[in-house]
């Protein structure tokens, strides 16, 4: 099949990730949706012609390497890649048991590493081929990547790791013509349980998925010559 205007999104789940494949759809992508939850998957791709589910855990090396080489050859080399699987928890380093850590790590850092370099040197023979292509990486993560606070103990220093791997891909990628870029939400989703769990707060207080897939698409189709690599984005009502 010849290539498309394809978007791989890992990470669909009901709130950010829905919304980044319902994004890319709406700007006329094909869109291969990676996630551990079949059920949510196919709901989606009911919905949507153009979008297609590929269940996968993206802690298991091998299946989602088999799973992206079946993405390329049915789809070709992805214009557009977002990184947006996480594994989070919360606790001090005292609290934690260190296979959170060690999981954690393998969600965020390990599984972009894997992604990037299954994705990467395919985008870069298209980007050779044609001038029009300019492909892009992002990662979604959040203010966890900047500093540890004291409950983030299993969890920020594996978004610390991959903001420093993604902008050592971006250094590397950046000169073949494919964008690289840290997308930080400093906020709190707007999702029907952090409603339910911070339920005294304004709508000030949340940030919305359809707001947060607006701003991805935004940083992954940049003019190449004013790229961005951090991208911040909070709510008005974000204390920072």
């Amino acid at each position: 099949m010849a290539a498309q205007r394809l978007a791989l999104v890992t990470g669909v789940g009901p709130g950010t990730g829905a919304a980044i494949v319902r994004e890319c759809l709406d700007q006329g992508y094909v869109v291969a949706m990676l996630a551990r939850k079949v059920e949510r998957l196919d709901a989606l791709a009911a919905e949507h012609a153009n979008a297609y589910a590929y269940p996968c855990d993206v802690t298991d090396t091998p299946t989602l390497q088999a799973t992206l080489s079946a993405i390329m050859e049915q789809f070709g080399a992805p214009e557009i890649v977002v990184h947006n699987a996480v594994g989070g928890a919360f606790g001090d380093f005292l609290e934690i048991e260190p296979e959170m850590l060690e999981r954690n790590f393998q969600v965020n850092t390990m599984a972009l590493l894997h992604l990037a370099r299954a994705v990467a040197p395919a985008m870069m023979k298209r980007a050779a081929a044609s001038a029009d292509f300019c492909g892009s990486i992002i990662a979604t993560g959040n203010t966890s990547a900047y500093r540890g606070k004291a409950g983030f103990a299993g969890f920020a220093p594996t978004k610390a790791a991959q903001r420093i791997l993604l902008e050592s891909m971006a250094r590397r990628l950046g000169p073949d013509g494919i964008h690289v870029a840290y997308v930080a939400i400093d906020a709190v989703i707007d999702l029907p349980w952090t409603r339910k769990r911070w339920n005294q707060e304004p709508d000030g207080f949340f940030c919305k998925p359809a707001d947060i897939a607006t701003e991805v698409f935004r940083i992954a189709t940049q003019p190449k010559s004013a790229w961005s690599f951090n991208s911040e984005i909070r709510p008005y009502g974000e204390t920072w």
